[in-house]
């Protein structure tokens, strides 16, 4: 049975994710500017949830103010920053494929890695890459992925996210990847704590109906599926994933929020 949840009538926190709800590539969906300063205007805290692991905080902040949206780099929590802090957490010493806009933040690979970690490289899978990992993998090193969405939306159609890349790791050297990102349970939870909401107050907004919608729900948290960005109509029947509700878009949801 798929996991569920309902919308809680006075929510205390919400959770959104960015690209496909907020923004398709450099351009705001439209009514979405207007919806985020009604919810700002409301004093609901709010967190901004990316699977995105080619940029670090800032350049996402940046990138948002010049769209017009009002969003502190303290509200953003990115995939690839919640693997750092787990990797310095175990005290690893990894190797990364990530992409290289990334690395300043992640700092460089160790000369003898303990872990492999993996981030949305892009161009940058190359067959020596993913070659290099696999041979890590052969030798007991752990597999840590920042996310494995599947595919993502960009202003010219669909593209491949990494997901494709872990699991062909996976397959390759009989190994299971450590997610951090959505839709790992402790990832929604390292929000909720920052937030200072509980799960049951919480609602998270997002594109992706698995990644989003059902790790949220996994976590206690209900989940509203917009119809921008990745969604497709068949996520409606998803067989794994039964949303709160499903509705136009980001303004569609911050009304219902909002009880408007």
């Amino acid at each position: 049975m798929p996991a569920t949840a309902i919308l809680p009538a006075r929510p205390q926190g919400i959770l959104i994710d960015l690209a496909g709800v907020l923004h398709t590539g450099d351009a705001a969906i439209p009514r979405s500017l207007a919806a985020l300063h009604q919810l700002r205007a409301a004093g609901l805290p709010m967190r901004f949830l990316t699977n995105t692991t080619r940029s670090p905080r800032t350049t996402i902040m940046h990138k948002l103010a010049a769209m017009g949206f009002d969003v502190q780099e303290s509200e953003i929590i990115t995939a690839a920053r919640a693997t750092l802090q787990h990797v310095h957490a175990l005290g690893l010493h990894p190797h990364f494929l990530i992409h290289p806009d990334l690395a300043e933040e992640m700092g460089p690979s160790a000369t003898e890695p303990d872990a492999v970690v993996l981030g949305d490289a892009g161009p940058y899978f190359t067959f020596e890459a993913m070659n290099q990992v696999f041979r890590l993998l052969m030798r007991g090193l752990p597999l840590i992925a920042m996310a494995r969405n599947r595919f993502f939306q960009e202003p010219d159609g669909l593209t491949i996210d990494m997901g494709a890349y872990v699991s062909a790791l996976e397959y390759a050297a009989g190994v299971k990847a450590e997610i951090v990102g959505k839709p790992a349970t402790a990832y929604f939870a390292a929000a909720l704590a920052d937030m200072g909401v509980a799960a049951e107050n919480a609602i998270m907004i997002g594109d992706d109906v698995r990644d989003d919608v059902q790790g949220a729900q996994n976590a206690g948290i209900a989940g509203i599926l917009v119809r921008t960005g990745k969604y497709r109509p068949q996520d409606e029947h998803d067989p794994q994933a039964r949303p709160a509700m499903i509705v136009d878009d980001f303004a569609a949801a911050v009304r219902t929020i909002l009880g408007q």
